[in-house]
């Protein structure tokens, strides 16, 4: 009897984790998706060593600056939160030239998108509060909270500004917020969410351009106004939303088939494309796509057994046309471990991370920016 007795808190520790897995699995409504088969990494994708060589600039124990902005003054910006895994508080950093590191603003969130505009006020995707402006003093402005039928903007993820003064940006949700759980969810589930949309600063109302969207992330808009580019960080893929030209409010496919998971995208000078990857792709990711219940199951596990991100840093070199013009990694993720986002500066690319507590400083070629 006291054998039973002493097994009892076993027996309902497993009924109650049992209960727990289940009611999570369910609240996961999986699509089928069957990726394109990985292509192999050669010619301008072949892997090498060239970004081991990139320096770090500290955060004071701050993580994840997914995004960079650069002020006129050459100071750096990027969101943060407090932990490496706890994501339900941030702020704003400022990284002066010096490399102090101070709170620019408090968004209580962690801030994804960065861009600043032509009067140096910081326009941010703030999750849950939707497309912000920040002035030079640190003071925070809702520009937009919801589309224009009253979808809530509960992921904004990435923003970029035409010539004309016009601010492209993602929201990767309008039906969850943001945790590490819930961007799982989006990843395994398949669903079109969100999408791509313009704010027009001087009417203040803003556009649906791309409705729904497979995890809408990095905007960036030609050199030309042309058209803008917003990954699918699910699809492994760019899509473009023309702007001009015969092909105006039409969206095609840019590149299609990525070797890696994109994330974030900046333009250069020169017209072509820096493209961050979160990772390269995950051959199980890949395998459980087009089995629902596999993706349930794995879904139900607790979130700290479930599968970690690979440290694996890449990034790409696209031309203005979506060719592949080269590929710059570190295969063991120690120096390098994910690049969330890429902004070019003064012959330098400074490189973000979700999960990371510094910015990496990779410095190009000299005759790379003699191209420009």
């Amino acid at each position: 009897m006291m054998k039973k007795v002493m097994q009892l808190p076993l027996f309902l520790w497993f009924i109650l984790v049992s209960i727990s897995l289940f009611l999570q699995s369910c609240a996961l409504k999986p699509l089928a998706w069957t990726p394109p088969e990985k292509p192999e990494l050669s010619g301008s994708t072949a892997e090498n060593e060239l970004l081991k060589s990139t320096e770090w600039i500290g955060l004071n124990n701050w993580y994840g600056p997914e995004d960079i902005a650069v002020d006129k003054e050459g100071n750096l910006y990027c969101g943060a939160h407090i932990t490496a895994t706890d994501f339900s508080d941030g702020r704003i950093l400022k990284i002066d030239t010096a490399g102090h590191v101070s709170v620019f603003c408090n968004t209580q969130e962690w801030v994804a998108g960065l861009h600043f505009d032509s009067n140096q006020n910081l326009i941010a995707c703030v999750p849950n509060k939707g497309l912000v402006s920040i002035n030079p003093k640190g003071e925070m402005t809702v520009l937009v909270s919801e589309d224009q039928s009253g979808q809530k903007f509960l992921i904004p993820n990435d923003v970029d500004i035409a010539t004309d003064g016009m601010i492209y940006f993602s929201n990767t949700s309008s039906k969850v917020p943001f945790s590490r759980l819930n961007a799982r969810k989006i990843i395994f589930e398949v669903k079109p969410d969100g999408g791509l949309y313009r704010y027009n600063p001087n009417t203040k109302k803003v556009e649906t351009l791309i409705n729904g969207t497979y995890f809408g992330n990095g905007v960036a808009v030609s050199s030309n106004d042309e058209f803008v580019l917003m990954v699918e960080l699910t699809k492994y893929r760019i899509l473009r939303y023309w702007l001009k030209g015969d092909k105006k409010g039409k969206t095609d496919i840019f590149i299609d088939n990525l070797p890696g998971i994109p994330n974030g995208i900046s333009r250069r000078t020169d017209g072509s494309f820096w493209l961050g990857f979160s990772t390269r792709r995950n051959d199980l990711l890949d395998k459980i796509q087009p089995k629902t219940g596999m993706k349930k199951f794995i879904f139900g596990v607790p979130l700290w057994l479930q599968p970690k991100q690979e440290a694996f840093g890449m990034i790409m070199h696209l031309s203005a046309k979506g060719e592949i013009l080269k590929t710059y990694y570190d295969t063991s993720g120690k120096v390098v471990s994910e690049a969330s986002s890429i902004k070019e500066h003064n012959g330098y690319l400074y490189i973000g991370g979700d999960l990371t507590d510094h910015i990496g400083k990779y410095k190009l070629d000299n005759q790379l920016i003699l191209e420009q």
